[in-house]
């Protein structure tokens, strides 16, 4: 244990302050009882983390070691402050503004404040809002009433807002109208946010994640309006309906959308340069505008809880010519269909399915989905690989039938191998 100790003690500053910076808080503190070189090095440490569970979920202690940790604190710039709260501290309020006001101070480059469980968000302090330095602004939980006030986060490329209550329908516009050079942006809608549309208008966005899973926003006025002509990556889950409108993405190569809108044409039509795309959706016919081709979609992933998603699927199969990858999960308790519902089979596929890899994740041997598996391996002349895994509940005789059914099915392809996880 001494050489090992001394082993690490022998390491340059530099190279200790980097491994500090990864661990908690406490540790580093705790750690700094090995040797006499180690007791002042903690104050060095650019990245302080803290997480009120760590210390038994005791506030007194936790605030009280906060406190004590940020007045020693020495390194020239901190790098990131990360602070976990929760409800039990009754001055949380008073306790997060103090420290968020010294990390301003500082020139915090990584803020991270997240307090839950709670009922009430904290008001964050209004020095926070034209801080320059910042580059990482993650918080949960908060309240930005004061954000209609000035704000300026010119150095702000990710901004994560979680269950986050603002001023009023222009507070967000507004904050993301003062990031100048924003990249990542995540918004977590909460009941009571004060928000009934938001509007997302960013020119340097690359990542967009959009999510509203609260029964409080039950509503077809309720909804999402986008446009960021740079975005990469789109990631939208909506459970409770409303609407989602997007200008023209050119520039967008994966997309996850999950959702309970009537149509989704607005979306989906604006992604038609997609190479990976994930899709729950409880319509098909209002998809995306008759006509559109994903001339790039490479890698597909549906969910086959929505009634009658077969039709999906044999849309975007038509609508693909370069899809080489497909899968097929149920992500939610499936809806009802039509018992009498038919399956169109895609028609416009003169040269068979370019399909290399095909899986089922939970399969359960009905008969649209058997009606489907035997279409792709019968027509699927590249496939290499088919992967069927079915459901848990499934019973060793079933599994069995289900084995033997897709087995004897006719393929189109010499080289393609079945196999059963």
């Amino acid at each position: 244990m001494d050489d090992y100790r001394d082993r690490i003690s022998r390491l340059p500053d530099d190279f200790l302050l980097q491994i500090l910076s990864r661990l908690p808080t406490k540790d580093v503190v705790a750690m700094s009882l090995l040797s006499k070189r180690w007791r002042f090095l903690w104050t060095l440490v650019p990245k302080l983390n803290f997480d009120v569970r760590l210390h038994d979920n005791t506030c007194p202690k936790f605030t009280k070691f906060v406190d004590r940790s940020l007045l020693l604190h020495k390194a020239p710039t901190l790098e990131s402050l990360r602070v976990k709260i929760g409800s039990i501290c009754h001055n949380a309020d008073v306790d997060v503004s103090v420290w968020v006001r010294i990390a301003v101070d500082r020139g915090v480059r990584e803020l991270d404040i997240s307090y839950c469980p709670a009922e009430e968000p904290i008001r964050l302090p209004k020095c926070l809002f034209p801080c320059a330095t910042l580059v990482v602004l993650k918080l949960e939980n908060m309240s930005l009433v004061d954000a209609s006030s000035y704000v300026c986060f010119k150095s702000l490329k990710t901004l994560h807002l979680l269950d986050v209550k603002y001023f009023d329908e222009q507070s967000l516009p507004h904050l993301l109208s003062s990031c100048y050079v924003l990249e990542d942006l995540v918004v977590q809608r909460c009941p009571g946010d004060n928000v009934k549309i938001v509007s997302v208008n960013a020119a340097c966005l690359k990542t967009l994640t959009l999510h509203k899973s609260s029964q409080a926003f039950e509503g077809d006025d309720d909804g999402f309006l986008i446009a960021a002509p740079k975005l990469k990556r789109l990631d939208i889950e909506d459970y409770w309906g409303g609407f989602c409108y997007i200008e023209n993405m050119p520039e967008v190569v994966e997309a996850n959308v999950d959702v309970i809108y009537k149509t989704t044409e607005r979306i989906l039509g604006s992604l038609t340069s997609v190479k990976r795309l994930a899709l729950c959706l409880m319509t098909s016919d209002a998809a995306y505008p008759t006509g559109t081709v994903f001339s790039q979609l490479i890698h597909l992933e549906l969910c086959t809880c929505a009634p009658r998603w077969w039709d999906l699927l044999t849309r975007v199969i038509e609508d693909s010519p370069k899809l080489r990858v497909l899968k097929l999960r149920q992500k939610h308790i499936r809806r009802t269909s039509s018992p009498g519902a038919s399956w169109k089979q895609p028609v416009s596929l003169p040269k068979g399915l370019s399909l290399e890899t095909f899986k089922w994740e939970l399969y359960e041997g009905t008969q649209k989905q058997k009606e489907v598996a035997k279409f792709i391996l019968k027509h699927g002349v590249r496939l290499k690989k088919v992967i069927v895994s079915p459901k848990p509940s499934s019973s060793l005789l079933e599994k069995h039938e289900m084995l033997k059914e897709l087995s004897s099915a006719p393929r189109g392809s010499s080289t393609c191998k079945l196999l059963f996880d």
